[in-house]
């Protein structure tokens, strides 16, 4: 059985580009999952020749693609909802067996001739589902199996993987399809599955508590794109993310091209350039822990964005092959540590409870920029010729760059995200029940004249935490009798939500209402009072009272908010 790995607050091996191996369990994942994503390549391999073969249409070959893209980019949120509310081993295993059961379906229908061109991409599709499914549940456990510390590695080498498969896996799908066929591909795919599922299966990860009922799957994506939406520093990433994805899209959607007219080369030529970007792409994993203690993020995905914009204009340019292949390596190295850096950013700036939701935000912003940028490049290519495309790209990578002077990423690494766990719900002498509201919540301030400016700071840092966490229709008052009393007044759906809405405040958090004590100028701690809404005018017929009419406020002494 693999045990949950060393905590976070245990002594742990120093850090480098390889430590993250040290873990047993991230170790037997990680090289499952190599080989997971390598049989999913060679399945894309076969599927492809497949279509060339049943179908008539160049159009429906194309489809097969996007048929494996698209989940990720329709599906991700909801995913990340599961694997936040959910067992993420168990979300994990869910697809996997699941891929599995299709996989195996997909292969017995290619054997007996039953395939047809609609039939397999429905195939495709729902692997691609299983994928969409798999991939934030994935990427936020890396945060389970190793600690803090060793997260930026383990997600490095993560994405090394990822191009190691994609380096062999499309040469070894065509050298089984040549061999034994598109069926035998399926059933390569279908056994590639066997693994992870043993692994997961054995794995017994230690989970926190769950002393909420889970969030509704709707409620759940809600708070997911409120937390990313009222949190600066992710949004940062998403949007480099995006236009990064946008930029480096171009090399993988034009290399067949570059292989065949700039270079003047066949398929050998294409997968020499296809194993370059591959080697640069493990290059740049095992460089990342090296490079991190030199550069801040911010600094390393500059660097990777200047470096991927000048392999794009020389590849532009050049004829030599020798000259090309080294680009590609150049580009797959920063591939690999840009991305990387963003999927860092965002897991070491999210709390554990909504990081699989944050991360599948990430994967449909960049993806979408991936998606995007290739059909731009296409378009230009087609029009303008490959070499023109090219310099585009390098632009926008420049570009991207550049974004990082007025957006830059947030050092996340020594925030304490930690739940802050002072707050307990309060005893009230009107019952309620976790469906009861909505509750409003008032909390009522004193405040000298000369600490105004310094009070309104505090609260709109005070605004951001208490939206982002679930708070509705937030607002300031002040009284006119009494200009020293200040009001922050806000309002929850239900007592469950206002429960869950303080339980979300974190280590990182503790300052603001502390420095709001020490503003508070009144005997004791900032009045409190909870409230419920009331229904006025007569009741209907038959209508019993519940704790929804009641009108009284639930009022507590505590300093709880």
């Amino acid at each position: 059985m693999l045990q949950a790995s060393t905590s976070p607050a245990d002594d742990t091996p120093p850090v480098s580009a390889l430590s993250p191996f040290r873990f047993p369990v991230f170790r037997s994942i990680w090289f499952a999952s190599v080989a997971s994503n390598l049989g999913g390549l060679i399945q894309t391999v076969g599927a492809a020749w497949m279509m060339t073969s049943i179908a008539k249409s160049a159009d429906m070959v194309a489809l097969v693609q996007t048929s494996v893209a698209l989940p990720i980019v329709l599906l991700s949120l909801f995913a990340g909802a599961m694997a936040d509310s959910l067992d993420r081993r168990k979300v994990m295993l869910g697809a996997q067996v699941f891929m599995l059961v299709v996989s195996t379906a997909l292969t017995v229908c290619a054997w007996m001739g039953l395939i047809t061109p609609w039939l397999l991409l429905m195939f495709t599709f729902l692997i691609g589902c299983g994928a969409a499914f798999n991939g934030p549940a994935w990427q936020a456990s890396v945060g389970d199996m190793v600690p803090r510390a060793h997260l930026a590695g383990a997600v490095a080498i993560n994405s090394m993987g990822f191009n190691i498969a994609r380096s062999v896996g499309p040469a070894i799908g065509g050298a089984i399809v040549a061999a034994a066929g598109a069926a035998a591909a399926f059933a390569v795919n279908a056994a590639s599955y066997i693994a992870l599922i043993a692994v997961l299966s054995r794995w017994r990860p230690v989970r926190p508590p769950q002393l909420l009922p889970r969030e509704t799957l709707g409620i759940a994506v809600a708070a997911g794109i409120r937390y990313v939406s009222m949190s600066p520093s992710i949004r940062r990433v998403l949007l480099r993310g995006a236009v990064f994805g946008m930029g480096a899209s171009s090399i993988m959607a034009l290399l067949p091209l570059v292989a065949k007219d700039l270079l003047t080369g066949g398929p050998l030529m294409y997968g020499l350039l296809l194993g370059a970007f591959g080697v640069g792409a493990v290059g740049g994993a095992l460089s990342s822990a090296r490079l991190r203690q030199r550069l801040s993020s911010e600094g390393l995905t500059r660097a990777a964005c200047v470096a991927f914009a000048i392999a794009a204009a020389v590849t532009g340019v050049s004829n030599w092959s020798p000259l090309t292949v080294t680009m590609m390596m150049i580009a797959g190295a920063s591939w690999v540590l840009a991305l990387s850096t963003f999927n860092v950013s965002v897991q070491l700036s999210t709390p554990r409870w909504v990081v699989a939701r944050a991360l599948s935000l990430y994967q449909v912003t960049t993806f979408g920029g991936m998606a995007a940028g290739s059909w731009l490049w296409g378009v230009i290519s087609e029009s303008d010729g490959v070499r023109l495309a090219l310099f585009a790209a390098a632009l926008v990578m420049a570009i991207c760059a550049a974004l990082g002077l007025r957006l830059p990423l947030s050092e996340s690494a020594d925030l304490n995200l930690d739940p802050l766990r002072r707050w307990q719900a309060p005893e009230t002498a009107v019952p309620v029940e976790a469906r009861t509201g909505p509750v409003v919540i008032t909390i009522e301030y004193r405040i000298r004249e000369e600490d105004v400016l310094e009070f309104l700071a505090v609260m709109a840092e005070r605004r951001r935490i208490r939206k982002r966490d679930g708070a509705m229709n937030w607002m300031l008052l002040r009284d006119l009798a009494d200009p020293a009393v200040w009001v922050e007044r806000y309002a929850a759906p239900t007592w469950l939500e206002y429960i869950r809405h303080n339980n979300r405040m974190t280590q990182e958090d503790a300052d603001i209402p502390q420095r709001l004590h020490e503003l508070h100028q009144g005997p004791g701690y900032p009045t409190v009072k909870r409230m419920i809404e009331r229904q006025t005018g007569a009741l209907p017929a038959g209508h019993v009272s519940t704790s929804h009419d009641l009108a009284e406020p639930l009022t507590d002494p505590s300093r709880s908010s």
